[in-house]
């Protein structure tokens, strides 16, 4: 499944960025793997060091280890076009979603409706995204190609045999953390296409926290072409920044400014390759604020807290598929640059 469909019932691969939605801190989230949207007139597409040509991954043998396939999985997420069912399991209860994915003209375009409950649609367009911000002339790599080697030393990477799904033929692909400062995954992954089929969130004390599985797979093709990388960003200069973060959370080189607020909502996404949180800063200001705490919201949790930043008291929101006790350290963490001089993340 794309990134997009992935993010709706886990924090998996990438983060998606609602059309229909606002977020609770009062920007829209960014999704992490993803970038520009189309008509960004500084993206550098036609460089062929700039794209990816989804047919190489026919002449790729059919992976034996666990990374892999997980590498497999990653690139299929952004190359095959499908239709697809599915059923997401959570708190919430069971909703059924209707899938799509296609590529058009270099852009992904993803889309997701649920089927029962509220009418909500989610859609996406964007490009394969950077691993990392710009550094200079650096070269910064597309993010499949670099998420697998970031994860060493953070998860543990096993198959767990074969099983059939939608279907279809799948190998079971188990992410166990190697501390309890994230979730656990556990993948199915088609084996003709490397797309995953069913998905399973597991907590620190390995319980299910939610479940999403395909039910039916409509004739998936992949796209022949290729894919446009997003453009090279310059890092922001922030006047914020947490200074400290879980081990192999890195800053995620996203377009995260929503045209419906003004400068003075900051949002930063951060990720380990798979976790991810989204952080939001602004004054505190209105009535439309937070309660200070814990919230829930679906699988994920927010820890808000209103703190005197840079002379002015300001509402800092930590969201994302994490233990509730990580977000809130992240949320305390956060420091003014002036304040921030001598510290260290």
């Amino acid at each position: 499944m794309s990134s997009l469909l992935a993010a709706l019932p886990l924090a998996g691969l990438a983060q998606a960025e609602p059309a229909q939605a606002d977020v609770a801190a009062g920007a829209e989230q960014a999704d992490v793997g993803r970038g520009a949207a189309p008509g960004d007139s500084d993206h550098a597409g036609s460089d062929e060091a700039e794209r990816f040509d989804c047919q190489a991954l026919t002449a790729r043998p059919t992976p034996e280890s666990a990374r892999a396939w997980l590498e497999r999985s990653l690139w299929a997420n952004h190359c095959y076009a499908f239709q697809a069912r599915a059923v997401r399991i959570g708190s919430d209860g069971v909703r059924s979603l209707a899938l799509s994915h296609d590529v058009v003209d270099g852009v992904e375009r993803e889309v997701a409706r649920f089927l029962d409950g509220p009418p909500v649609v989610f859609e996406r367009r964007g490009r394969i995204g950077r691993l990392n911000w710009a550094e200079g002339d650096a070269a910064v790599a597309a993010a499949p190609s670099g998420i697998v080697a970031h994860l060493e030393g953070l998860y543990r990477l096993r198959l767990s045999g074969e099983e059939r799904l939608a279907n279809r033929n799948t190998v079971r692909l188990d992410i166990e953390p190697l501390d309890d400062l994230r979730y656990g995954h556990r993948f199915w992954l088609d084996k003709a296409t490397g797309l995953p089929l069913k998905q399973i969130l597991l907590d620190e004390q390995g319980r299910v926290v939610e479940t999403f599985q395909i039910t039916q797979l409509n004739r998936p093709r992949l796209h022949r072409g290729a894919i446009d990388l997003d453009r090279r960003r310059p890092a922001p200069d922030d006047p914020w920044r947490p200074t400290w973060l879980p081990e192999g959370f890195i800053a995620k080189p996203v377009k995260t400014r929503s045209p419906r607020h003004d400068e003075a909502v900051g949002h930063r996404v951060y990720s380990d390759g798979l976790a991810t949180l989204s952080l939001f800063v602004e004054p505190v200001a209105g009535k439309d604020q937070l309660m200070p705490g814990l919230h829930r919201l679906g699988v994920s949790h927010a820890a808000v807290r209103h703190r005197e930043l840079g002379g002015q008291v300001r509402q800092v929101v930590v969201m994302g598929e994490l233990p509730p006790r990580v977000l809130i350290r992240v949320a305390d963490s956060l420091t003014w640059r002036a304040e921030a001089d001598g510290a260290s993340p």
